[in-house]
């Protein structure tokens, strides 16, 4: 059994003394935060909580009766106060006199801002009637796998009788809304004893009087449903045991590294994906199972689940007792396009006369016999939380199956959800997409100015990025720095030789099971030598081959590679040097090395102009501040031959610049973006100098 489905009792976190410095909304807000910080309770972004608390009215000054309850789009887990809504209780009662009946239930959520307190700007969610009605100060709603379980098998009611008797109350499946928030009314009014109730493959509400009180009562609900299963399916092999061997590790993950790029590609025609790689236990029990087949087309029950996860995953035709990958890869294709006409004729089917156009067919799961599962998204964080959710309902189909017959929504439940107009209405209001987003890059030379630079602008645009670079610790401080400037789920590092085949290769393969595959490359790993020629050495001279010409053909080549199994394009940009084209007194090896490198785009400019992949050049020029190779032996060598000192090298290559101006690493970092960029997509094989001028550099 996985965590989500053990004995192990949710604690109870509640600190008493902490409790009682803070307000009743403030104890929302904690309790909230206690149940959403544990998966077990419900998923990222699922269910809901609310208090009932007297305020001060801002225009009688007197005390009145306000919901605070989760806005709409939130999460308990990471919710802070401006995340609740807070509507008056009076006016949310007089809603009533304005329903017309089931068939016109969503006109009321139009009606919620007028019951909007003290001018709140935070929406209000479709489940505030199922709050608003419940007759206590406390309801929690949460998404407990455990609960899900009970809830999703397909005598839930017989089930919840015998679990919880009359403690917890049972309602059929209805589409969440104003006429459940009027059913779930009734069940409290006519049951005061019941602490909660569960709904038919939904979830759990849980009310009392008292926050401390409704916490609790929410774990002790979970915790008696996940021991009651625990004990129910004691000895029985999950899924009705194994079918198919389980890859070890590494090559699981060799799989999922050929597979996602291939995938990525067929998927990201009209808008590029994000993709993400889980083999966690669950999962592999699960892909590996004799139930598979038998499960995986029913789809995910709960509302949440299914919203995240598409109608149902794509099952990869893939034998891991005896692997074929070129036959997999070979049939992704006609898989991925039945699965789309699959989803075509399910929407023509379930459609309404005012229903919001097709969306997207390509299915958000695909799972692999023995190796795992991939899921893709517009963005790694979308593609993650989405995995989750599946996770979570191959939990719910293991209690549901292991006690049970599990049941997934009906068809038409699951389109008049997936395609509701409020919910269509919520993707409307989605900000615009950033310029690179769903795009995935490399930046070699990542610890670097120049690299770290080139990153932050990439991710401050919506891209993905591996930084690499041979020096592990900078890697490490230049990953943790944009981190934690822009989320964990966008930025990782690998350490690696520009010059060892092997490293460039698995830098490859890690980036594809990352995020998918790759878009973006900028070439930046760099080295600068200083010497007359009778003073270069061979192994000076060949070290600059090394890094600047062979490292750049090795990144460039595995970059093609890719980009061609994906098929949708994509951008090389090298980071070379005014040296590159113009002469400079004792530096040779540099010189030619970075010419080489130049010439090396111009060739892969018309080998990958056929499949859409660009490939441009950025020529800096002085950038020191930042950069690696300013840093020691090239600075006094360079300080040397222009017969200056250190201090005094920055301001003769600005004054030697036709625009006086000094090149910083974010000058270069722009550059490369746009040739990153859609911006320059008519553009290929083209250098960019950014030198502030320099007449011996000019192209032409």
């Amino acid at each position: 059994m996985t965590d989500t489905l053990t004995a192990n009792r949710l604690e109870n976190l509640w600190d008493d003394a902490k409790a009682a410095q803070m307000s009743e909304s403030e104890k929302l807000l904690y309790r909230s935060n206690l149940l959403g910080s544990d998966k077990r309770v419900t998923n990222y972004g699922g269910g809901n909580t609310s208090a009932k608390v007297m305020e001060t009215d801002p225009l009688s000054g007197d005390q009145v009766e306000v919901l605070w309850v989760k806005g709409s789009g939130g999460d308990i887990g990471s919710i802070t106060m401006d995340g609740f809504a807070t509507l008056y209780m009076d006016k949310l009662r007089a809603l009533k006199g304005k329903y017309r009946g089931v068939e016109f239930e969503d006109e009321m959520v139009g009606y919620l801002p007028h019951c909007t307190f003290a001018l709140n700007p935070r929406a209000a969610s479709i489940d505030t009637p199922l709050h608003a009605y419940v007759p206590r100060k406390h309801v929690d709603h949460v998404h407990s796998d455990a609960i899900i379980a009970i809830a999703a098998s397909v005598n839930s009611r017989e089930l919840t009788a015998e679990i919880f008797g009359d403690e917890i109350g049972w309602l059929p499946w209805k589409k969440p809304g104003y006429e459940l928030g009027l059913w779930l009314e009734k069940f409290a009014t006519e049951n005061p004893d019941a602490k909660g109730c569960v709904l038919e493959s939904h979830g759990l509400f849980t009310w009392d009087d008292d926050a401390k009180g409704c916490y609790l009562t929410t774990l002790d609900i979970i915790n008696k449903a996940a021991a009651w299963l625990e004990a129910k399916t004691a000895g029985k092999p999950a899924f009705g045991g194994e079918k198919r061997p389980t890859l070890p590790e590494q090559q699981r993950r060799e799989v999922a590294a050929k597979l996602m790029p291939v995938i990525r590609g067929l998927v990201s025609k009209d808008r590029h994906k994000v993709g993400h790689f889980d083999d966690q236990q669950a999962v592999l029990e699960f892909v590996g199972s004799q139930m598979l087949e038998d499960l995986a087309p029913l789809g995910t029950s709960c509302p949440d689940h299914f919203l995240r996860t598409k109608i149902r995953p794509l099952v990869v035709d893939f034998d891991p007792a005896n692997p074929d990958l070129d036959a997999t890869i070979a049939g992704l294709a006609d898989a991925v396009s039945a699965y789309r006409d699959d989803y075509k004729a399910y929407y023509d089917r379930c459609k309404h006369s005012d229903s919001p156009a097709l969306r997207d067919p390509n299915a958000v799961v695909y799972l692999i016999p023995g190796v795992g599962m991939i899921t893709f998204a517009l963005d790694k964080a979308t593609a993650r939380i989405s995995g989750e959710f599946y996770v979570n309902a191959i939990n719910v189909m293991r209690g549901a199956s292991g006690v049970s017959t599990y049941q997934g929504l009906p068809e038409q439940e699951a389109f008049d959800i997936e395609y509701w107009l409020l919910e269509e209405a919520k993707l409307l209001r989605m900000p615009k997409p950033k310029s690179l987003a769903g795009r995935v890059a490399l930046v070699t030379g990542g610890a670097g100015g120049i690299g770290a630079a080139t990153a932050e602008r990439l991710l401050r645009e919506g891209a993905c990025v591996m930084l690499a670079d041979i020096d592990a610790g900078a890697l490490d401080k230049a990953r943790d720095g944009l981190a934690a400037r822009h989320g964990k789920d966008v930025v990782r590092s690998v350490q690696m030789n520009v010059t060892d085949e092997n490293q460039v290769i698995g830098a490859y393969a890690d980036l594809a099971v990352e995020f998918g595959g790759v878009d973006i490359l900028v070439s930046n790993a760099g080295i600068a030598s200083s010497a007359p020629v009778e003073d270069t050495s061979l192994a000076l001279w060949n070290k600059n081959m090394d890094i600047l010409s062979t490292g750049y053909f090795l990144v460039s080549r595995e970059a093609f590679r890719t980009l061609r199994a994906q098929d949708i394009g994509g951008s090389v940009i090298f980071v070379a040097s005014k040296n590159g084209l113009a002469a400079s007194p004792n530096a040779s090896a540099y010189c030619t090395a970075k010419a080489a490198e130049i010439h090396l785009a111009r060739c892969l400019a018309l080998e990958g102009a056929e499949a859409g992949i660009r490939v441009n050049v950025v020529n800096p020029d002085a950038v020191l501040r930042g950069s690696k190779i300013w840093s020691g032996e090239w600075l006094d060598q360079r300080a040397s031959t222009y017969k200056t000192d250190k201090e005094g090298l920055e301001e003769m290559y600005r004054q030697r610049s036709m625009l006086k101006r000094s090149v910083l690493p974010e000058d270069i970092a722009e550059g490369a973006y746009f040739f990153a960029s859609d911006l320059s997509a008519k553009s290929t094989g083209n250098i960019l100098n950014v030198d502030a001028g320099n007449v011996q550099a000019f192209t032409r």
